[in-house]
């Protein structure tokens, strides 16, 4: 096979043998998918992306409500039984005598997870804080790099609302200056996307931050080759992964960027509430913390998880999503996600009130996309959907954007895009 197969079998043999302390696999659910994993062992990866019979049994392993189609993981996803057995049984532990298994049992289970995410993004361990969302990851970076008045950042319209609203007020506040790019999405031409960047740099440019992936209508944007053109001209980069970490095969250094922020409980399906910052080591000493440490300077990236009392119940649980990640594989969910978009896409492109506002080249875009309906506006159109149809999308305005955005995810199964083909139509 093409994909990881030794580390998928690994994976699964753990699984199997912990079912004692993890429900699901011992289920008759459970069993079923691990019958399911070991009969593809030789599929290649297209015939594992079209197997829908496999794609049920990951659906099994969740429990999303059958009543409605959830389209709308993008903002937070459901997590599979797996995960959700783990914090149940983590939180009845801390509920034992929280100051003693909450405090010191579970809190010494946080280097392993360190070690997990690190070995998923490719990077140190040493680079990587966990911490609760992507906004808290970034904001740590924005709100702690030494900037002075006068240094430029480059920046995007369509960014995160959370992250826009954080560099203004670190404008406001330092005196720095903002150059905003407009970006008509969406963008075919990857060239394109690198040019209107890099034009926006100049002598004072200090920073460019770039959202791997636009939220809002799924461009991937070209995050490694702006960012090797930044690092010549001695710009810093700052990459909102929010909707690419555990979507998108990738490792984190690899996209020449010095620092990184991703939710967890969005494409991982970890528990809600978990995120994660890469710093690129020998910029952790002069980042200052959020939240204040005992040593601001220190190098040691423990220093931005000083959050005070959390639930460690979910954060311990990040360990079940990412193995629970690895049984599926990257690669593999890659190419299913990317397989799903593609499925409604094509299937209403060509009609005359449909327009979509995702990109068409495969490598431009992955689990989200985009629509509009001449003369409807978006969120009219996404209520109408969940009140006609019980799908479950989100309707989007947003600067220059107006649309109904669609997210699938693992647990989405073809009939289910069906129905949401069959009511686009229905507007028609």
């Amino acid at each position: 096979m093409s994909f990881k197969r030794r580390q998928f079998l690994r994976t699964i043999a753990k699984l199997g043998g912990a079912s004692s302390l993890v429900p699901f696999f011992s289920s008759a659910q459970g069993q079923r998918l691990l019958k399911k994993l070991d009969s593809i062992k030789s599929f290649e990866l297209d015939e594992v992306v079209r197997d829908e019979s496999f794609w049920y049994q990951i659906k099994h392993a969740y429990t999303v409500s059958p009543a409605i189609v959830n389209l709308n993981n993008g903002g937070v996803s459901p997590q599979p039984k797996v995960v959700q057995e783990a914090v149940e049984r983590y939180n009845r532990l801390s509920n034992e005598a929280p100051s003693l298994f909450m405090w010191r049992t579970l809190d010494s289970g946080k280097e392993p997870i360190r070690e997990k995410l690190a070995d998923l993004g490719g990077c140190s361990a040493e680079e990587i804080a966990i911490n609760r969302n992507t906004s808290e990851a970034l904001e740590t970076i924005i709100f702690g790099l030494p900037l002075k008045a006068g240094d430029e950042v480059v920046l995007t319209k369509q960014d995160y609302p959370n992250m826009i609203n954080a560099w203004k007020q670190k404008a406001h506040r330092d005196g720095i200056v903002l150059k905003w790019l407009n970006l008509e999405l969406p963008v075919e031409d990857k060239q394109q996307l690198i040019d209107t960047f890099t034009s926006a740099f100049t002598a004072k440019t200090k920073v460019v931050h770039i959202t791997h992936m636009i939220n809002w209508v799924g461009q991937i944007l070209p995050v490694k080759e702006i960012g090797a053109i930044a690092h010549e001209r001695g710009i810093e980069v700052l990459v909102d992964g929010a909707h690419t970490f555990a979507q998108l095969d990738f490792n984190i250094p690899d996209l020449n960027c010095d620092y990184f922020g991703a939710s967890l409980h969005k494409w991982l399906s970890a528990p809600f509430g978990t995120g994660m910052l890469w710093v690129k080591k020998e910029k952790i000493k002069k980042i200052y913390p959020l939240f204040a440490a005992p040593q601001f300077d220190s190098d040691d990236i423990r220093k931005f998880e000083h959050l005070g009392t959390r639930s460690l119940a979910i954060e311990q649980a990040i360990g079940q999503a990412v193995d629970f990640h690895h049984m599926i594989g990257t690669q593999i969910k890659e190419a299913r996600l990317r397989y799903l978009t593609n499925y409604w896409i094509s299937s209403v492109k060509n009609l005359a009130f449909v327009k979509i506002h995702s990109p068409q080249n495969p490598l431009l875009i992955g689990a989200i996309g985009s629509f509009s309906i001449d003369g409807r506006k978006s969120r009219d159109i996404s209520s109408q959907l969940y009140k006609d149809f019980k799908i479950h999308t989100t309707g989007i305005n947003w600067e220059n954007i107006d649309v109904v955005r669609v997210t699938p995810n693992v647990y989405t199964v073809t009939k289910d895009l069906n129905r949401l083909i069959k009511a686009i139509k229905n507007f028609g």
